[in-house]
């Protein structure tokens, strides 16, 4: 029996290694504490990434835009077609995608769609919505999550389906696929659905139900601990809507817990710019809520404009901690969300002699401060001053998505502005270099990183410039992770060859295995190595 159990022991601990070993990216920004950087890159390097050695070298058509980011597994045997490096891809088609990762051909290894329109089951027409920000549908737009140890793609899907001669509901589902062929498992999907107790906007009879048509899932899953995580916000801030968090099992899909950041008022969405939940070693979950009401300092329930830290037991959600700053009123009355930032957790630094060591975690808003917190206390309300902050830095931009940080390096790059690498020192958030160039517009960009452990470091970021064809195309920027001044390589160097098709907004690229793959609005562009320069 003993030795039944070590040997048990020995699997799980050499399956959760493995991920990180083989270099695969299974959830979005590589991690659970959202650092943006895969330090798994032994081919892509400083040196090599060059507009002489690098560029375009292939493309994958998909039917519908990529909102997600891409996600890598290598060494995936396929039935019937052998074993392939895969990268899985979704779209606002409602379909997803498994690619040769390598190239090899450019035709899907499988494709599963969730439409039938014999049925009467199509992606959702963007028209259906109050204020769409994504069009012309809406189907798949997260990232989705793998679960390496059982080879299953975890993802949510919505749908338009007739139910009726006339009429039409509006379905949003969890889905667990197989890796290998993309069937269903564990008798998925399973239709979400979901209530709280309050009397906030659309409550009845004191009961908040979930809005299956108002309720964007923009943010990244999570899977962490056996459980996934889901997270909503707005289409565009059409109201009312609310702040949803919802935990399901993984191996039973089954749901374990309902969070709502508003349920006594309205607003608080979670959406982060499309950036996932983050989680620490322990458990704890952080999201970060947009505009809406906060009462939480006054006994209330309702915490927008807040990062909040939050344990799942098996009586569900609890809220442990969360910080707000002290202008969240302002904030609020000028829709300069906390929210529009995902939280970005920091390896952990250690105290002075005698004093635990710090755990701290970064985020940006639209409100043009970049806070440094105690992901341990977050302070929760302070009047007057964000004191309960470790540091506050105003950057005078706004953000969208996350930041990304490597080998004690925080990049961000915020609308208007160009890329910033900083660092803690003596607790303080301290600039250390930005990049050359002229200045992003739009929604700057949420950086990603590949490395070679702490050598080879290099910050990757799509230049989006806008939806309409007649404006310019969108860039693909290489920098020096060590020193962002320099500038490596950008799809306009060589504009014929390496020229980045059009993307959606807030897009995230995935750089795997000297490969870097970037989602677009029909097809994924791939970068890497030119074959002179393999020789």
């Amino acid at each position: 029996m003993k030795k039944t159990l070590l040997l048990g022991l020995i699997i799980a601990r050499a399956l959760s290694v493995l991920p990180v070993a083989l270099g695969q990216v299974v959830t979005s920004q590589y991690d659970n504490a959202r650092s943006g950087a895969n330090t798994n890159e032994t081919i892509l390097t400083p040196q090599n990434v060059n507009a002489t050695q690098f560029g375009k070298i292939f493309s994958f058509p998909v039917d519908g835009a990529v909102y997600g980011q891409p996600l890598y597994l290598p060494d995936v045997e396929i039935p019937g077609k052998g074993r392939h490096n895969v990268v899985f891809v979704v779209t606002e088609h409602d379909s997803v995608y498994a690619f040769d990762a390598d190239g090899d051909s450019t035709a899907p290894l499988w494709q599963v769609s969730f439409t039938n329109r014999i049925k009467g089951v199509t992606s959702i027409p963007s028209k259906d919505l109050v204020r769409p920000c994504i069009s012309p549908e809406v189907g798949i737009t997260s990232t989705p999550a793998i679960a390496y140890d059982t080879g299953t793609l975890y993802l949510v899907a919505r749908t338009k389906e007739r139910s009726g001669l006339f009429d039409s509901e509006y379905v949003q589902q969890l889905h667990a696929l197989a890796v290998t062929t993309g069937a269903e498992k564990f008798g998925g999907p399973v239709v979400i659905k979901a209530s709280v107790p309050g009397n906030g906007a659309e409550s009845v009879g004191g009961k908040v139900e979930f809005n299956t048509l108002r309720q964007n899932q923009r943010a990244a899953l999570l899977l962490d601990h056996g459980t996934i995580y889901l997270a909503w916000a707005s289409h565009c801030g059409a109201g009312p809507y609310h702040g949803w968090v919802m935990a399901y099992d993984a191996a039973t899909l089954a749901q374990k817990g309902v969070f709502n950041s508003t349920p006594d008022a309205v607003g608080g969405g979670i959406w982060m710019g499309g950036r996932g939940p983050a989680a620490d070693p322990d458990g704890n979950v952080f999201v970060a809520t947009g505009n809406g009401k906060f009462d939480g300092a006054n006994n209330g329930r309702d915490y927008a404009d807040s990062v909040l830290k939050l344990g799942l037991t098996p009586q569900g959600f609890s809220l442990l901690d969360y910080f707000t700053p002290y202008n969240q009123e302002e904030l609020e009355t000028n829709d300069e969300d906390v929210g529009s930032g995902g939280p970005v957790l920091l390896a952990e630094r250690p105290g002075r002699p005698g004093t635990p060591a710090q755990h701290l975690l970064t985020v940006a808003g639209k409100g043009g401060t970049l806070y440094l917190l105690d992901r341990d206390h977050l302070g929760k309300f302070q009047p007057g001053s964000d004191r309960h902050a470790v540091d506050t830095i105003p950057t005078n931009f706004r953000a969208f998505g996350a930041g990304a940080t490597w080998n004690g390096n925080i990049y961000y790059l915020f609308y208007n502005d160009v890329l910033r690498s900083y660092a803690v020192e003596r607790g303080k958030l301290v600039l250390k270099s930005t990049a050359p160039g002229a200045k992003f517009k739009n929604s700057g960009a949420s950086p990603s990183v590949s490395a070679n452990g702490s050598k080879n470091g290099i910050v990757w970021v799509v230049e989006w410039r806008g939806w309409r064809p007649e404006e310019p195309a969108p860039v693909l920027h290489a920098y020096d992770a060590a020193n962002v001044a320099t500038e490596l390589y950008n799809s306009e160097q060589n504009g014929g060859r390496d020229r980045l098709s059009r993307t959606p907004n807030f897009a995230v690229l995935t750089a795997a295995r000297g490969r870097v793959y970037v989602g677009g609005v029909r097809s994924i562009d791939v970068y890497g190595l030119l074959p002179a320069a393999k020789k």
